[in-house]
């Protein structure tokens, strides 16, 4: 990566292994148009990050095309233009962006596959994103627990603009040592959190924030132990340990089975007879055994899609 200094602004550049579409990781990311930690404006994805040094805003546009992809990064905020603080916001990117995951023995399987080709082919140029940590993964899959995207989403947004640092643009996703000094069940109640998902993001908080639970002490834990690690937190069920080995921890051989939204567009993906269930969906991703969370990705890219149509 390469830097040049700007008064209160940096940019980076962060070159991707290609195939890389920053819109497509940008949609997977945000989910809903109204999110408002993860942005994106139809060239630009923006982002709040609370770093050590303070809140930052990360826009990022790619130029170049499919193949030969380059990231444009301009940092911006309080030292903005110091290299450790230009340091960090690459590798939080890097990991949100998925920038260093080769999908090429993916796309060699999907190359000869009926289904899983055209899909591949159609949303090529995806990765799978990150959140930045374990905590806002399982934040994430608590607050969109039972409800729909689009209110799951609204939910975090009230979260992030209450309890997270603001940043020149927007507000950066709380950390949980944060929540766990200022929040409380019932000002989480007022967000839009049920009394059982308060509590149970509080316990979670608290657990990260003593060092209970680490994304250090899951990493080399198979998955069903890391499952169970997860679950021993009352109000952390099978779903929500699923989507944080995903989408926090990069295990991307692992499809939640239980996400309902996602039973529905496989079914109607392979035109199955009716929407599978947990047992079902695991079965079905037997035929891509290490890639079933890919498939997930880009099925959520898929119902985006036809969400919109």
């Amino acid at each position: 990566m390469t830097y040049r200094h700007a008064q209160k602004t940096d940019s980076v550049e962060i070159h991707p292994q290609p195939p890389f579409r920053l819109d497509l990781v940008a949609a997977a990311l945000r989910r809903q148009p109204h999110n408002v930690v993860d942005r994106w404006d139809g060239e630009c994805y923006r982002r709040v990050m609370s770093l050590p040094a303070g809140p930052v805003e990360a826009a990022v546009t790619q130029t170049g095309g499919t193949d030969a992809p380059v990231l444009e990064v301009d940092v911006c905020g309080a030292e903005a233009d110091a290299l450790k603080v230009q340091d960090e916001a690459a590798r939080q990117l890097r990991r949100l962006l998925g920038v260093d995951v080769s999908l090429t023995e993916f796309h060699a399987r999907a190359a000869a596959d009926p289904d899983l080709g055209p899909l591949a082919l159609r949303f090529r140029g995806m990765r799978p994103p990150r959140f930045p940590d374990l905590f806002e993964a399982l934040a994430n899959a608590i607050a969109c627990q039972q409800v729909s995207l689009h209110v799951g989403i609204m939910t975090l947004n009230r979260l992030a603009e209450t309890f997270g640092k603001a940043g020149p643009g927007g507000s950066a996703f709380p950390r949980p040592d944060e929540l766990r000094e200022h929040a409380t069940d019932s000002g989480l109640r007022r967000l839009g959190f049920s009394f059982a998902k308060a509590r149970t993001l509080l316990r979670v908080a608290d657990a990260c924030t003593l060092g209970e639970l680490s994304e250090a002490a899951l990493a080399p834990l198979p998955d069903a132990e890391a499952i169970r690690h997860l679950t021993a937190l009352r109000g952390v069920g099978r779903w929500s340990a699923e989507y944080a080995l995903l989408r926090g921890l990069g295990r991307s051989h692992i499809f939640p089975g239980d996400d309902v939204g996602a039973q529905r567009h496989l079914a109607a993906w392979l035109d199955l007879a009716g929407r599978p269930d947990y047992d079902d969906v695991q079965a079905i991703m037997r035929r891509w055994s290490g890639y079933a969370g890919l498939v997930y990705l880009h099925l959520l890219l898929y119902r985006l899609q036809t969400d919109t149509l």
